[in-house]
């Protein structure tokens, strides 16, 4: 079964931001479009590339309204250490969520039970807690943080324009398809 279009579940974590703990729910995420980005672990090799590249992003993603949170089963004192010990993730300026007891990781099927580590997983957030994107890689694989804010634009378009639904490599400002029967079979 697909998380598309369901509602997140409950749960309680601990994040590392702005140099401290902070408490991190399922309510935190309501009210605002949100993307969480699960990797496997800290103080390791693809990961702090990914981080710094949506660190190098964050603006862009705060002017569209949107909290990034970056989750692994890691503990929140391992993200603090891990934030002060490499440049990389010195950038980072959103939370860092621990999720040492895997619930995080179960709740959006990204866990690796047998590892206890979580495969690199992309959940993008409507403001009514409603999942509008999943994407799962395996974790030798680094995902790509203008893309990422490209189809978060174009969720929002979409969010913003019902009846209107964004084709391939659509950016802001391009035309959109207004699905009818008068398109089938003239695209």
């Amino acid at each position: 079964m697909s998380l598309i279009n369901t509602h997140i579940k409950p749960f309680k974590a601990t994040a590392y931001h702005d140099n401290e703990f902070i408490e991190v729910t399922e309510a935190s995420l309501m009210g605002k479009w949100s993307v969480i980005v699960f990797y496997p672990a800290d103080f390791t090799f693809v990961c702090p590339t990914e981080l710094e590249d949506l660190a190098d992003q964050h603006a862009e993603f705060q002017k569209l309204g949107v909290d990034i949170y970056g989750v692994s089963t890691d503990t929140h004192f391992a993200h603090k250490a891990w934030h002060d010990t490499s440049d990389a993730i010195g950038k980072v300026q959103y939370p860092l969520v621990g999720d040492p007891t895997h619930a995080l990781a179960r709740n959006f099927e990204v866990l690796i039970e047998e590892a206890g580590l979580a495969l690199r997983g992309t959940f993008v957030i409507n403001p009514e807690g409603e999942i509008k994107l999943c994407e799962i890689h395996d974790n030798g694989i680094g995902r790509d943080a203008s893309e990422l804010l490209r189809k978060v634009k174009a969720a929002q378009y979409v969010a913003s324009h019902p009846g209107e639904v964004c084709p391939a490599k659509w950016t802001e400002g391009d035309a959109t398809l207004k699905p009818s029967l008068d398109l089938v079979g003239k695209i």
